[in-house]
């Protein structure tokens, strides 16, 4: 694969850096260093989450507001990538290259986000065979027992934006991020890509009628990948005995993406979500076009008010949206 490879560092401006330090760490993030100013931890895959104080990780003339993700680094497999993609964003914004050689720049939304070289590893999971009725995959045998959740992966981001078509629009253009699904009248799913995660990024629409949701552009969740769904809710379980508020959704099922899901109200900034058993997709898949209600869920442990009755089953492909074709010879 070719291009942006995925998300190799999320930096997240807070108020309290000992409190969202702490946050993480139970959360199951593996902390590298801590103290009164700063954090940071590393997953299996080899990307980062930074912590810092709101002050610091604000970008002059970004136009996102409050708390949370103020800056993610998107990561390319080498130089000669990262290099493409740099004369590609100089055709439509100012782009900046530090010390490292990581190169800054603000997206159509206002958005800091950066290029960095990524040597992203593999992560191999393992989870437990599935028995179903009259299918055995594990016979005489005991699931796994954890003690907690140890996310090995960033899997996407969420932003709040005013028109996630032109967001949409900027990153396929200039970052050559793939369409995955359209949530009509919510937000657009994208994949960078380098990556076979179902999406890599979603943009919400910011001025629907949900708390939280006021017509800014907002951080909203990010999301950490975890092997299955029983450590999803060990924890969650570990999150509620360390004292962090409980999940408003509770655990469930999207439709689109068929991912299961876990969103935990976040300190650090809107919610931090534990995930598995996405879709993988390629060049190859044909984007949908879903109903909100209906692509939310499949199921949901806590019911909100405005998915409460059963949606229509309405799902459809895109018009005019054909799988990716490489030119022959082209890498």
């Amino acid at each position: 694969m070719s291009g942006i490879n995925g998300i190799e560092t999320i930096i997240y401006g807070v108020e309290d850096v000992p409190l969202c330090t702490r946050y993480f760490t139970d959360f199951g993030l593996p902390l590298v260093t801590a103290d009164a100013k700063a954090a940071l931890f590393e997953l299996e895959e080899g990307s980062s989450v930074v912590i810092r104080p709101l002050a610091d990780a604000v970008t002059e003339g970004q136009r996102l507001v409050g708390y949370g993700v103020q800056k993610v680094i998107w990561g390319v497999p080498d130089q000669k990538h990262h290099d493409r993609v740099v004369a590609r964003l100089r055709e439509v914004t100012e782009v900046s290259i530090d010390d490292e050689g990581t190169a800054h720049f603000l997206d159509c939304d206002g958005i800091a986000a950066g290029i960095r070289v990524y040597p992203k590893r593999t992560v191999f999971g393992a989870p437990d065979p599935v028995n179903s009725l009259g299918s055995i995959h594990r016979l005489n045998q005991l699931r796994k027992w954890k003690l907690k959740a140890s996310p090995k992966t960033i899997q996407h981001v969420v932003y709040q934006v005013p028109d996630p078509q032109a967001s949409w629009q900027w990153y396929r253009d200039v970052l050559q991020f793939r369409l995955s699904d359209i949530q009509r009248g919510f937000g657009i799913f994208a994949r960078a890509p380098g990556t076979k995660d179902h999406h890599s990024i979603y943009w919400l629409k910011s001025d629907l009628p949900f708390p939280g949701l006021d017509g800014k552009v907002r951080f909203n969740h990010a999301n950490f990948g975890v092997e299955d769904i029983d450590e999803v809710m060990i924890g969650a379980n570990l999150m509620e005995r360390r004292g962090w508020q409980k999940s408003t959704w509770g655990l469930g099922r999207h439709r689109i993406a068929s991912a299961i899901f876990l969103y935990l109200p976040c300190p650090a900034g809107g919610e931090a979500e534990y995930g598995c058993d996405s879709d993988m997709l390629d060049d190859s898949w044909v984007p949908r076009t879903w109903d909100a209600a209906f692509g939310t869920m499949t199921f949901m442990h806590n019911l909100q008010p405005w998915i409460f009755d059963e949606a229509p089953w309405d799902v459809g492909y895109v018009d005019g949206v054909t799988p990716v074709r490489k030119e022959k010879g082209h890498r």
